[in-house]
């Protein structure tokens, strides 16, 4: 029976991925414990500055610290995955192993830079926020302070977007239903930046057991199908790779979760999605494949308008998951809800994006 390559080539990059990302947890794991990675103190106050009783209460950890930085289990699959297939066709050159090769320059260098560059920000980030590395407390979140997230996100959307315009002729973006507007240089690369710093806000989801993991899949999922429908077979098969490393994540995050995405894990991945999302010229679609995200973000973002405006708050604590919590929503309860309803939009997503 014939089978063609691309769908074999698409998927068993993923299960190597996964297989990879379960076998070097443990020891990552191991690592992050031994070094105490993980932030001591709870969450006392609000970003405005006020005291936060309620997300104190939901996010009491105290004697039994959760470590950060597991989103090295993901980023680290990734690039193992990366390698092999790499090693398989120059190393072992052979039919099969050249149409299983996904890396190409046109399609998967620049996710996979942005993968790298956040990874190591969002690294740098992670180790600040660590009690022995972070002595001053200055900034309310610790780590690096919102001046510097937003400096150095920005210049990293800056520098792809100038890679999107001056190396590979893109400027424009699809409009669902109205087709391809070009919004020039300057514009284009504007837009970008913007796009990244939306992804980035979405970190405000990790936090919860199973809840970044189950999410984050179905988004990537989407834009693999809408690659591989595209004919993006490269792109696809890079998506379903992130799958497969976010799955190995989740498979040691659910309840009890041994560790989280943090900085490392959400800024590498949010990139990355930022990227693929104007690879694939379907970067508007962002709205309803990553609706979830969406919300959150808002609910953070009118939480504190509210608060300015009226004096009071729309929600019992933001983000939209931790005020789940506070109605008596068990944990477990508003992760699976979210991936359900995250794996529906992921699907409308993709519908939408095939028939526009």
């Amino acid at each position: 029976m014939f089978l063609s390559i691309d769908p074999l080539k698409v998927l068993l990059p993923a299960v190597v991925s996964f297989i990879i990302g379960v076998l070097i947890a443990p020891t990552i794991a191991k690592f992050l414990v031994k070094n105490k990675l993980w932030k001591k103190k709870n969450v006392s106050k609000t970003i405005d500055g006020k005291e936060a009783t309620i997300t104190a209460s939901l996010h009491n950890d105290v004697g039994n610290p959760i470590p950060r930085m597991g989103g090295i289990v993901v980023w680290a699959s990734v690039f193992i995955t990366t390698l092999i297939f790499w090693i398989f066709a120059h190393i072992h050159p052979t039919d099969l192993s050249e149409k299983l090769y996904f890396i190409s320059r046109n399609q998967t260098w620049l996710p996979l830079a942005a993968m790298l560059v956040g990874a190591i920000v969002g690294a740098i980030d992670d180790l600040l926020v660590v009690e022995c590395f972070n002595k001053s407390g200055t900034y309310i979140g610790g780590g690096l302070s919102f001046p510097v997230r937003f400096l150095s996100v920005s210049l990293l959307g800056l520098f792809a977007g100038w890679w999107f315009y001056a190396k590979l002729e893109v400027d424009t973006v699809h409009i669902p239903f109205n087709g391809d507007i070009h919004l020039g240089g300057i514009l284009f690369i504007l837009f970008f930046i913007l796009v990244t710093l939306a992804t980035f806000s979405t970190g405000v989801i990790d936090g919860v057991d199973g809840l970044s993991g189950g999410v984050l899949s179905s988004v990537f999922a989407a834009y693999g199908m809408i690659a591989f429908a595209h004919g993006q077979i490269n792109i696809a098969a890079f998506c379903f790779v992130v799958v497969g490393a976010i799955l190995a994540f989740l498979w040691f995050n659910i309840p009890p979760a041994l560790f989280y995405l943090s900085e490392t894990g959400m800024l590498a991945l949010s990139l990355t999605l930022s990227v693929i999302a104007f690879l694939t010229n379907a970067v508007l679609y962002l709205l309803i494949i990553a609706l979830p995200l969406v919300v959150t973000t808002v609910s953070v973002i009118l939480q504190l308008f509210w608060k300015k405006v009226f004096k009071r708050k729309l929600f019992l604590v933001a983000p939209l998951h931790n005020h789940f919590q506070a109605k008596g929503w068990p944990a477990y309860k508003v992760s699976m809800r979210y991936w359900l309803v995250s794996y529906i939009c992921a699907i409308f997503g993709v519908i939408i994006t095939l028939i526009s």
